[in-house]
């Protein structure tokens, strides 16, 4: 039965356990049993918290016992990436020098899970600060991908996408700063929402109005994905972004979705890079046919690609300098190599650089503006091929059906960074395996806050595929 429970999506949960026909008790005790077995092979969490979310399950039977319903996350267990400041539990960044902090208060997003009744199970691995696409740390070392210990969980997010894929827990609490989410979204076979700018308060920002970084929802489902999103989103006032944006009835838009006639979809199989992996291209195929058969209207993307990276690495190495360069000083030996390197790299660029890269992501903003005022919606590959390898290094080059073809981020990753700096939605989900077995994945960027329409494409391409009945082989 425990077993059974662990495969159950949230959406699928909640109405069992709002009628009591499962404990959240239960439910907590069969996913804690299942990170017990499986955290020794997949090394997914750095903090687990057993007694903590057995005391909110008891807290929450005893609730719903009472006529004290929450709501569809109410005794439903989550577990939160060690970005995401958790009062009282233990929350390191991924970093030796923060091993030992414990927050006094949640970051709002986790706070608002809490007053829903979800349940913290643990915090979940993260390279430290999330500054890279592989999810490996010292303090914890490296998390591997749900599908084979032989190939990266993807990052920085690849704890909690590793969680979510192997059923420790139907959902997850993730961050996307260059795709964090949707990267290890792909690699394991599970949806990664990044919402837009403000649609989810992001309290732990250090630079409000110019943030580029996200918390999200990591999910099995996109319905799930609705769920969490409906809770976590609405305005609050640490994030200026956040303020005047209405939260609509995204679970129940989701539920009313029927076809996506009258839609237009641009579809691009590269966004700057030159080489996408055979089956890759073979996978986006079938699932711009699927989207035909929906209804959509299928357009090239035509444009010349902006560059995409040199934008978001100006500003992104430059925010890092300014957050960790202090403590690199101090604590250089503890620090990641790769973090370290990456700060390093951002004393090339003045504040005349910072400038520009600034007026450039307006540019860049405005053009992809451009791209929505005669299409719904882009779609494009997630990742140009499947997981790299668990040793891949961030700083070698990756190969694609054993050609070698450049540098990991804008060779892997290029369809990720720009709707970071832009703000426009961009959700990842399955598109089938790969000729290794691994999973494929989709991106869907939608309009700006127009979240519940992205959802509701995914949502009706997710009901055409038969990804879901997969499990990982654990």
């Amino acid at each position: 039965m425990s077993d059974d429970l662990t495969r159950l999506s949230a959406s699928e949960l909640a109405p069992l356990v709002a009628s009591r026909k499962v404990s959240p008790l239960d439910l907590t005790r069969a996913v804690l049993a299942r990170a017990d077995r499986l955290q020794l092979t997949l090394n997914c969490f750095i903090t687990l918290v057993a007694d903590h979310a057995m005391l909110a399950a008891r807290q929450a039977e005893d609730e719903i016992v009472r006529g004290n319903y929450r709501g569809p996350l109410h005794g439903i267990p989550y577990a939160a990436k060690d970005l995401c400041d958790t009062a009282g539990v233990r929350t390191t960044y991924g970093s030796l020098v923060h091993e030992k902090n414990v927050p006094a208060r949640d970051a709002v997003a986790i706070a608002r899970l809490r007053a829903a009744g979800a349940i913290l199970i643990g915090k979940t691995t993260t390279p430290e600060f999330g500054h890279k696409a592989l999810t490996d740390a010292p303090l914890f070392g490296r998390t591997r991908n749900a599908w084979s210990g032989e190939r990266t969980s993807g990052g920085s997010s690849g704890g909690a996408a590793v969680a979510v894929a192997s059923g420790i827990g139907p959902i997850g609490v993730a961050t996307d700063g260059g795709g964090s989410t949707r990267i290890p979204a792909a690699c394991n076979g599970v949806v990664g929402l990044k919402q837009g700018l403000g649609t989810i308060p992001h309290s732990q920002s250090p630079d409000g109005f110019g943030t580029y970084t996200y918390v999200t929802p990591m999910t099995r489902t996109v319905r799930d994905t609705a769920l969490m999103l409906q809770v976590m989103a609405g305005a609050h006032d640490s994030d200026p972004w956040s303020i005047g944006v209405p939260v609509p009835d995204h679970v129940g838009a989701v539920d009313a979705a029927r076809d996506l006639k009258g839609k237009r979809v641009m579809y691009a199989l590269r966004l700057g890079n030159k080489i996408v992996s055979r089956d890759v291209e073979a996978a986006f195929g079938r699932a711009l046919g699927r989207l035909r058969d929906l209804g959509a209207e299928l357009v090239e993307f035509t444009d010349t690609p902006p560059d995409l990276e040199g934008v978001w690495k100006v500003i992104n190495h430059t925010t890092w300098r300014a957050r960790f360069d202090d403590m690199i000083r101090q604590h250089g030996n503890r620090v990641s190599p790769s973090l370290v390197r990456q700060v390093a790299m951002a004393t090339d660029w003045s504040s005349l650089d910072l400038q520009q890269a600034a007026f450039r992501r307006t540019d860049l903003f405005r053009r992809v503006q451009g791209w929505f005022t005669h299409a719904d919606f882009l779609v494009t590959p997630t990742i140009s091929r499947s997981a790299l390898p668990l040793d891949q290094d961030l700083f070698e080059p990756i190969t694609i059906d054993g050609l070698e073809v450049g540098e990991l981020r804008r060779n892997w990753f290029p369809y990720t960074m720009a709707f970071n700096i832009t703000g426009h939605p961009a959700l990842s989900l399955g598109m089938g395996f790969g000729e290794d077995g691994l999973p494929l994945s989709l991106q869907i960027v939608g309009r700006f806050r127009d979240e519940t329409s992205v959802l509701q494409a995914a949502h009706l391409y997710e009901k055409s595929e038969t990804w879901l009945d997969r499990w990982p082989d654990l």
